[in-house]
């Protein structure tokens, strides 16, 4: 992919408007350091072939932009921010080298080895992580640092990051600002301090500015729906709590952004670990859902008030939705009766699809009943491969962060 030009307007409005410019993550070596023994920690449910995860990426990424989209790729910015700014450098050094892991002596000597390197080998250590054998050689570190003789070889000093390639989920666009998330487990921690990184000093976002940051209270983009200007849902479940939700909504609401929250409970198990998964928007006044739940997710509306925001609920979710957004009926397609077929694609991210126009979305071809009803439904539905790259759990919608998108 080549570098993208610089300029353009930012942001987004809705997740259904034509989609200009789209950030994603080519995954690498960080997929490479998944095994049987730490994929569950990493948060993988296989070992993908990466080679093929490479090869489906880069089919998703050339269909975008054969439809006209500029895909930005995350590892290409991070090595071109590191390239232009020392800052840079040091912030993604600082968030990924810890005294409180290495000790002080071997982590104020890993950080001014990494000080030294040139940009594509900082920016492969960042995203791909180092174990203790890759550590520089280092005869007083053998001497004097503990925590290096006591760890085995293979164990890692800093971590990989595998899940980057779910950029959705470390930050979003709302309005013309950006969200850096708070992401619950700790595999995935520090994917927000890369995208922190690239917005506070790439070219291509001098400017933009930040509408909420929590490290606190966690909220994962991949529970964040635009549905309508103004109307945002949040999932609450595994990876997003209340009070990440209330303390989104009262950032939103203080910069003027949304009138109207509805914080969505959903199931806290790895089915359904964000919003996403059981429900995204397909066209202006309609989504795709999970049928298990149509008739029972429900929703607590917040809504903007002089003093401090009013909370009320929990209804319907789809009846709810319609009267924020303004519309006599939120159409539901779901993925058919047959509960079996249902569970199946709903594991495999048929619900999690990324819109690129109205009417318009990207799917997995493996959910052929889901894309069948979709289509049956008016949907345009253009379809990818994702047999490696759904082994850690997330489709279209997961693997992509709208950067801009015309607004509505």
């Amino acid at each position: 992919m080549t570098t993208p030009a610089l300029g353009g307007a930012l942001g987004a409005n809705s997740e259904v408007a034509r989609l200009q410019t789209v950030l994603l993550h080519r995954p690498g070596d960080e997929l490479r350091r998944l095994t049987p023994r730490n994929s569950d920690q990493l948060l993988f449910d296989g070992l993908p072939w990466v080679d093929r995860a490479q090869e489906e990426h880069d089919a998703f990424a050339e269909l975008l932009t054969s439809r006209g989209v500029e895909v930005l790729l995350l590892g290409e910015l991070l090595v071109e921010t590191i390239g232009l700014s020392g800052a840079a450098r040091m912030q993604g050094i600082a968030a990924a080298v810890s005294a409180r892991r290495l000790g002080h002596h071997l982590a104020q000597e890993l950080s001014e080895h990494l000080r030294t390197l040139p940009p594509a080998e900082l920016a492969g250590v960042l995203m791909a992580g180092m174990t203790f054998d890759e550590l520089p050689e280092s005869p007083a570190a053998a001497r004097s640092s503990l925590v290096r003789r006591m760890h085995h070889g293979i164990e890692f000093a800093i971590d990989p990051l595998p899940n980057l390639l779910f950029t959705r989920d470390s930050s979003f666009w709302i309005g013309q600002r950006f969200a850096i998330t708070t992401l619950a487990l700790p595999a995935r921690m520090r994917e927000t301090s890369l995208t922190d990184l690239l917005y506070a000093h790439h070219p291509r976002f001098r400017g933009a500015r930040r509408v909420y940051e929590s490290h606190v209270a966690p909220v994962e983009g991949g529970d964040v729906l635009l549905m309508a200007p103004g109307v945002v849902a949040v999932g609450v479940g595994e990876r997003t709590t209340p009070a990440g939700a209330e303390a989104l909504a009262r950032s939103l609401f203080d910069d003027g952004l949304a009138h109207t929250v509805l914080a969505v409970p959903i199931e806290q198990r790895r089915a359904s670990m964000h919003l996403d998964t059981v429900c995204t928007m397909v066209d202006v006044d309609a989504v795709v859902m999970y049928p298990a739940i149509v008739d029972t997710l429900s929703a607590f509306t917040i809504t903007a008030a002089a003093d401090h925001p009013r909370v009320t609920g929990p209804a319907p979710f789809v009846s709810a939705a319609a009267e924020a957004m303004g519309i006599e009926k939120l159409r539901v397609i779901d993925t058919g009766l047959d509960a079996v077929t249902a569970e199946r694609e709903q594991w495999d991210d048929g619900n999690n699809t990324l819109a690129i126009a109205p009417g318009v979305v990207v799917a997995y071809d493996r959910n052929t009943e889901t894309n069948r009803r979709l289509v049956d439904s008016g949907i345009e539905v253009l379809t990818i491969s994702g047999s490696e790259l759904g082994s850690g759990r997330g489709g279209p919608r997961c693997m992509s962060c709208p950067v801009a998108r015309e607004l509505l």
